[in-house]
């Protein structure tokens, strides 16, 4: 099984307890592909980049954690876009971005027609509501046409809400945009604060009702500490965290909960179990700082008895 994921990589600054910044590389569907690929899962990240050495030292990092990196165009002369995170006492998190120019916006803009044709191809594509904001009405019609072709030829789309005002222009702009990409949607992984934020959801019956009235036969909504509610076919199973943690930062909680998950059922597992994989990730992940934790770190068996 061979998953792409779809979106854009900054360059991160996170603050560490002593107040300082320290310096590596992030973005929401980058952290589920380097996820991914150390739970074994054949993966490679598209997006753009500019030809500074900065790109290049993303590339490396990327491919040091065996991310495939073969369909990542280069912009010339132009630079890969920065956030930095700020977090309070209680480990939650404050962005501040600088990416109005980053050459990830411009992805669909510079693909050659091979290159859809081949991300066509993959087993999974997976993307996120930040990847949306990304794009633009042209490159959104682009990639819907690349959904689209993907299913047609076998393949699967996952998709994490994500929502993030500061990425629209405005909160109509961006429902439309989710309105338009969930009938292409194999498996949804929203967060419910999100869907509450974008479409004013009371409970969470009206996020599943929407999902469902769109054709999303999967969908997992994130509820942070509270774990997740999984349906499928409309059968609805409420699947707590395993352990609970006291976390350090929550940068990449849901990034790494949807790898888990997605990997865990390319394995093979049951929704059930593959929520079960995603809490234990993502549990691992919050207890330090950054999106990234270190190799050695990562938990030696998600999947439980599964895999």
């Amino acid at each position: 099984m061979k998953v792409a994921s779809l979106g854009e990589c900054m360059i991160e600054f996170s603050q560490s307890a002593d107040g300082a910044f320290r310096r590596g590389f992030g973005g929401d569907t980058l952290n589920t592909a380097l996820y991914l690929a150390r739970l074994g899962i054949d993966t490679s990240y598209v997006t753009a980049l500019g030809d500074d050495a900065l790109s290049e030292e993303m590339l490396s990092a990327w491919r040091s954690e065996a991310i495939k990196t073969d369909l990542v165009i280069r912009a010339p002369g132009r630079l890969p876009g920065l956030y930095m995170i700020e977090r309070d006492a209680r480990g939650e998190r404050t962005f501040l971005y600088w990416r109005d120019r980053a050459p990830a916006r411009e992805f669909f803009e510079h693909a050659a027609p091979s290159t859809l044709a081949r991300l066509s191809q993959f087993d999974w594509l997976y993307l996120s509501g930040i990847s949306l904001s990304l794009y633009g009405e042209t490159g959104r019609a682009r990639l819907r046409e690349l959904l689209a072709a993907t299913r047609k030829n076998g393949g699967k789309v996952a998709f994490d809400g994500n929502y993030r005002p500061r990425g629209w222009s405005d909160a109509a702009t961006a429902r439309h945009a989710f309105t338009e990409i969930l009938p292409l949607i194999d498996l949804a992984l929203p967060t419910f604060e999100d869907e509450q934020a974008l479409f004013g959801d009371e409970n969470l019956d009206q996020c599943i009702a929407r999902y469902r009235t769109s054709g999303v036969n999967e969908i997992v909504i994130k509820r942070g500490p509270h774990g997740c509610v999984v349906v499928v076919d409309g059968d609805c199973t409420e699947v707590p965290p395993p352990h609970v943690v006291e976390p350090v930062d929550t940068t990449a909680a849901g990034d790494s909960f949807n790898a888990g998950y997605l990997a865990a059922r390319i394995n093979g597992a049951s929704p059930r179990d593959a929520a079960l994989a995603g809490h234990r990730l993502a549990g691992v992940v919050i207890q330090s700082p950054g999106a990234v934790i270190p190799r050695d770190l990562m938990p030696k068996n998600i999947f439980g008895d599964k895999k």
